[in-house]
């Protein structure tokens, strides 16, 4: 993905209504952690949901409407919204809560948070107006009048006491009878981690799912209810006794109002939805041992929100990305249960075969991963057949679009939908874009695999663009669909934990996209201006969900120059053969930073040590 400076999307997008008769009983957006986890692991996770408040109020609860808010008189740290607490002038209390987990398996927990205070009180020793920050009944800190400030200053508190517990963090502010003190909350993280030795297996497993699914929608292409069914292998040699859907698309929504909804569970028993209800547990009858196939399977329900999202509609035309539930990853670490971030991906499975049946109305086109294949439906309706391979996602697209087609030099199919309001001179430019982005890209990373390649272009999209295997979803920009077919390598073919390891999706395809656009970063590390020592370019979602205004600096513009310095420091034909051999032993695997890392020292007899450390670029 491609981000803009703005993250926030439309209060529109939130607008969303559940299919009520294909919905599991709504669970609280912190439910409690996944039990199955053994008690030893910890998966590294920021556990506050929308601490930037950049996507409506949802989960947390405010003593008016007017506390979560972008309106003027203050600013954000990050984004455009913020918790501004008081600034009334009289006597007068503000809360903000939320409810969160703190995983048990995790030695380590760190609440932090941005805050600015500005008051009219002039004393100099009388705290008049008071913040107070709790977790549970426990507080941890209290500001008043006396600690105005002139910008934002992150706090920081050790929670690690509460590991294991379901318990508020909470803010409470309070005013005398007069003269002002405001006190603005932006950027609410709290990061686990650590723990003991986690499990010895750390295969990835479940292994080579396998997907079918058949869907039907309304007229629109809004609607969207069938079946889907999931086979796979444990490859592990620990007995694998439950698996995990992710509903990743439920972010867009409620609790009590999900996008997406799944019912009449079969091959297990569905347990409680989690990580705000994103992750739904289903417990399999008996557990598999190593080498041995399970199916579950379940009806499907899914309503696509407005706005112009890679999950939403941009008036008659549906763009319906992470909508399929999909299997979570469990290794050494347990299952990784991250949460959804909207700056940028937390996106995290295996490669996987899909077969996805579309029955829609006739006056829509649904372009989707895989090759397609359209065949007649009932009346005024068509069937397309998408099938993939080793694929890590499947979406797709509904609406009335423009088509146009074409071939890249190297052979690969190319189709361009396009959205009303883009000139056909811009589509055809993309066209030309895609067909040389392609093959540039396969020349210097692999063969391109997948088939066909799908782009649907929409000047309306707050982001500049968004991939997924085979499809993309982008803005009429060069650099952008450029950047979004180099995906098609680095996350979707080389795969990687995009939670955790943003960088070796995002800085890889950014490296990419200037090698094919002949630009050579010189001098571009000349720019690099840290904001603390804890900024770091293999920082996790976690800590760049708290430091939002720096992610696009730090993961797409100094990871890219770090390897546009590492390429400077092997050599042009040393760095192409490193990324093109990584590319290889990786292909359809996971990547990690330390096996990168590894392969550039293989390369050369210069000890990289100091390389990796002024670069900021930890395993």
């Amino acid at each position: 993905m491609r981000p803009s400076p703005h993250k926030a999307l439309t209060a529109t997008a939130f607008a969303v209504a559940a299919l009520a008769a294909a919905s599991f009983p709504a669970t609280p957006a912190a439910a409690a952690p996944p039990t199955a986890r053994p008690a030893a692991a910890c998966t590294p996770a920021q556990v506050v949901t929308n601490g930037g408040f950049e996507s409506g109020t949802s989960p947390w609860t405010q003593s008016s409407t007017s506390v979560i808010t972008n309106r003027a008189g203050e600013t954000a740290h990050g984004g455009t919204h913020f918790g501004w607490l008081n600034g009334v002038g009289s006597t007068h209390t503000d809360t903000l809560s939320q409810s969160v987990t703190i995983p048990a398996g995790c030695s380590t927990a760190t609440l932090t948070f941005w805050l600015h205070i500005d008051t009219a009180e002039t004393t100099s020793s009388t705290k008049y107006d008071k913040l107070t920050a709790k977790i549970g009944s426990t507080t941890l800190a209290t500001y008043s009048n006396l600690d105005k400030n002139t910008g934002y200053a992150q706090k920081s508190f050790d929670v690690s006491a509460f590991a294991g517990q379901t318990v508020n963090v909470a803010f409470t502010g309070t005013e005398d009878s007069s003269l002002q003190t405001s006190f603005v909350v932006d950027d609410v993280a709290l990061d686990t981690s650590g723990g003991t030795t986690p499990p010895a297996d750390s295969t990835r497993t479940p292994a080579s799912p396998s997907y079918t699914v058949s869907l039907s929608s309304n007229t629109s292409g809004t609607v969207w209810t069938g079946h889907e069914s999931a086979t796979f292998t444990n490859a592990s040699s620990t007995p694998l006794s439950e698996v995990y859907l992710r509903l990743w698309d439920n972010y867009h929504g409620t609790c009590s109002a999900m996008p997406i909804t799944v019912s009449n569970v079969t091959g297990g028993t569905a347990g409680a939805l989690s990580v705000a209800c994103t992750a739904l547990k289903i417990d399999l009858p008996v557990p598999l041992t190593q080498g041995q196939t399970g199916t579950i399977g379940f009806d499907l329900g899914i309503t696509v929100p407005s706005g112009a999202d890679r999950f939403g509609h941009d008036g008659a035309f549906n763009m319906i990305g992470n909508a399929l539930p999909v299997l979570a990853v469990k290794d050494g670490a347990g299952w990784h249960l991250d949460p959804y971030t909207n700056n940028g991906e937390s996106f995290y499975s295996l490669a996987s075969d899909f077969k996805v049946t579309l029955d829609h109305p006739s006056t829509l086109l649904a372009p989707a991963t895989g090759a397609s294949v359209d065949t007649p439906g009932s009346s005024g309706r068509t069937i397309t057949t998408a099938t993939a391979s080793k694929v890590r996602d499947f979406a797709w697209a509904a609406g009335p679009f423009s088509k146009i087609s074409g071939t890249s030099a190297a052979g690969t199919p190319i189709n361009i939908y396009s959205v009303s309001g883009i000139s056909s001179a811009n589509a055809q430019s993309m066209l030309t874009t895609a067909k040389n982005a392609v093959d540039a890209h396969a020349g210097r990373f692999g063969a391109y695999p997948y088939g066909e390649l799908d782009a649907v272009i929409d000047n309306n999209f707050w982001f500049g663009g968004m991939e997924y295997p085979g499809f993309v979803l982008d803005l009429v920009s060069t650099t952008a669909l450029t950047h979004e077919i180099g995906h098609q390598w680095f996350y979707g073919i080389v795969g990687d934990d995009e939670y955790t390891s943003p960088w070796l999706d995002e800085a890889f395809t950014d490296y990419a996209t200037d090698l094919a656009q002949n630009l050579t970063g010189t001098n571009c590390w000349n720019s690099v201006s840290w904001a603390s020592t804890a900024e770091k370019i293999t920082n996790s979602m976690a800590y760049w969900d708290a430091h939002s205004s720096r992610y696009s600096t730090v993961v797409y513009g100094y990871g890219k120059c770090a390897l546009h310095d590492l390429r400077r420091t092997l050599g042009d034909s040393v760095m192409a053969k490193v990324l093109k051999d990584y590319a290889t032993s990786h292909w359809y695997g996971v990547s990690t930073t330390a096996e990168f890392k590894a392969a550039a020292q293989a390369a050369t007899t210069t000890d990289l040590t100091s390389f990796w450390t002024l670069h900021r670029i930890d395993s």
